[in-house]
């Protein structure tokens, strides 16, 4: 009788060290879940991130892929918010510039930067110069935008030129949440139909969740043949295109400060108070 009972407590114990073992092993697991859900970037600190990839979409437009630690890293960037990016000028000073991926974190592995290079623009130089294997320093998350599914019932989004990057972000995030049923509205401009970025993307979403995505683009040097807006964004392209002012919308703006300058009286002058606004 006693041998079976030291017998009993012997199992009973191995059973409790193994139960032990596994909660510590399922303890180990949900932390370093938790810890890698944080994502990669650092909002003190630079870190470098590899280029694995460089597609030139234009003559003065390339994607660039960045290789993340793993391949189920996520960046680790939240809705709507940009990285600073650090670089050398043609001079070889230091500049460091803020840039919205159009990647989100669902995306895992990788990130990727549409970048417009200008002549005279200090980091698109140093873009210009990113080879496959180089690496760019990163820090953030950085900005002021903060999102919840369903917040609003409607996004007005104007962009111009580069500042369609956090638009695309954005709306990308909202129409690939099976739970979110926020409807976007963007008006886009640019100069010339050649500096229209993402337009292949911007299509594709418009096609795939139609009535909940509507895309007006705007063009100060239209082809002979377009049925867009022509010249500057205005009031009336803002009323026919955009949400109608309520509590439940917002409109996002993001592009050269003269346009954000010329979007801020027209919407102020249509009725949308600062708290349906905000510019990236």
């Amino acid at each position: 009788m006693d041998l079976e009972f030291l017998q009993s407590m012997d199992i009973q114990i191995l059973v409790g060290v193994a139960v032990a073992a596994l909660a510590i092993v399922v303890g180990a697991v949900y932390l370093f879940a938790s810890t890698k859900s944080k994502g990669c970037l650092d909002p003190e600190n630079f870190k470098e991130f590899k280029l694995v990839k460089r597609q030139q979409l234009s003559h003065n437009v390339a994607k660039f892929t960045f290789e993340l630690p793993t391949p189920t890293s996520a960046l680790g960037l939240p809705i709507g918010q940009h990285i600073s990016c650090r670089g050398k000028d043609s001079q070889g000073e230091e500049v460091i510039k803020p840039y919205t991926p159009t990647t989100l974190d669902s995306d895992v592995g990788y990130f990727e930067l549409v970048i417009k290079m200008y002549p005279q623009g200090r980091m698109s130089h140093h873009f210009r110069e990113l080879r496959v294997g180089d690496y760019l320093a990163v820090k953030g998350p950085k900005g002021r935008f903060r999102y919840q599914p369903g917040e609003v019932r409607a996004f007005g989004m104007i962009a111009g030129g580069s500042g369609i990057t956090p638009m695309f972000q954005v709306a990308r995030a909202i129409l690939e949440n099976p739970k979110d049923t926020t409807n976007v509205h963007l008006i886009y401009a640019n100069v010339t139909y050649e500096d229209i970025l993402l337009k292949e993307e911007l299509d594709s979403l418009a096609a795939k969740y139609p009535g909940r995505v509507k895309v007006y683009y705007v063009l100060n040097q239209p082809p002979e043949v377009w049925d867009g807006g022509v010249g500057f964004v205005s009031k009336e392209m803002i009323q026919t295109h955009c949400p109608a002012p309520a509590p439940d919308i917002r409109v996002l703006r993001c592009g050269p400060p003269p346009m954000n300058k010329a979007m801020t009286g027209h919407l102020d002058a249509l009725g949308y108070s600062p708290d349906m606004q905000f510019q990236f």
